[in-house]
């Protein structure tokens, strides 16, 4: 199989007349485009031009080679700029998986805000917490918080949330505001399933605090609203409380200190991405770093 090189090639050299003329045109020595030609004849097991010391001509099986040549390596340059036009204004459908809680208060804007850069891109997303197969099940990226569990996927870093400490204003009346992390032993403090003790930082301060409480759960979504109906402290990072703490159904307790940052990544099944997925990430990692 020839490569497309050089059948570009020949075509230049047919249009140029010459090899000096393609040669000057391409930017290659003049014994590089002879030394590539004779090659192709080589290879092909036919000539393709008559040499002559002030041009060249084509042979019969010279001129096939060259109009069909000439259609392929036309159409190859269509394609390119087609996809050229694709990176700069990606099209298709985005299949992406996010996490619930996550997508609806904190990247429904970024989405939205996305959709109108990009029109040519449509839609379907998932929100669910469950690990998906990015192969079987056909989506482009998954979103995720946490450490990404399964080695076989592509993980690029988002982002790196911290998680604070927030209460709703009727369990703080009725319980009293904690002033130090050894106090939350005292109160009841909402996490996830097999989450027995949050560690907190303050500085180069470091302490681990054994909690516990009515409600364990493996959902963030009913923590945060939990909390909201006056039942307990909740760590989490503010992108998920942000609409509670604007309309002050929680408020933020023991500010100095935070629990362990969580990565956000986002996952792929490989490295070499469509536009359209490229430019999500690309935009979502710019988007978080700049509300950091």
């Amino acid at each position: 199989m020839m490569h497309l090189d050089d059948m570009a090639l020949f075509v230049e050299v047919v249009k140029a007349k010459s090899f000096r003329g393609a040669a000057e045109a391409l930017g290659m020595p003049n014994s590089t485009v002879s030394r590539r030609i004779s090659m192709l004849e080589k290879a092909l097991g036919l000539r393709l031009l008559h040499r002559t010391t002030r041009r060249i001509e084509l042979t019969e099986a010279g001129q096939v080679y060259y109009e069909r040549s000439k259609r392929i390596v036309e159409e190859a340059r269509l394609a390119h700029l087609e996809l050229g036009d694709m990176l700069a204004q990606p099209t298709g459908v985005l299949r992406a998986s996010l996490p619930v809680d996550f997508a609806v208060t904190y990247l429904a804007p970024l989405v939205a805000e996305f959709a109108r850069l990009y029109p040519g891109i449509s839609f379907e997303i998932d929100l669910t917490p469950r690990r998906i197969d990015l192969v079987s099940e056909r989506f482009d990226i998954a979103i995720r918080m946490g450490e990404p569990e399964d080695s076989h996927l592509i993980a690029r870093p988002l982002a790196r949330l911290v998680p604070h400490l927030y209460a709703a204003p009727s369990y703080l009346a009725l319980r009293g505001e904690p002033i130090s992390p050894q106090d939350l032993g005292r109160h009841d403090c909402m996490g996830m399933i097999r989450e027995g003790h949050w560690m907190l930082t303050r500085g180069d301060s470091q302490c681990e605090v054994p909690v516990g409480g009515r409600f364990h759960l493996n959902n963030v979504g009913m923590i945060k609203r939990l909390s909201t109906l006056g039942l307990g402290v909740i760590l989490v990072p503010e992108e998920i409380v942000a609409d509670e703490l604007a309309s002050s159904q929680l408020q933020r307790i023991l500010p100095d200190w935070q629990g362990k940052p969580m990565p956000v990544y986002a996952l792929t099944e490989t490295r070499l991405l469509p536009a359209k997925t490229q430019r999500f990430i690309e935009f979502l990692r710019e988007k978080l770093a700049s509300k950091r």
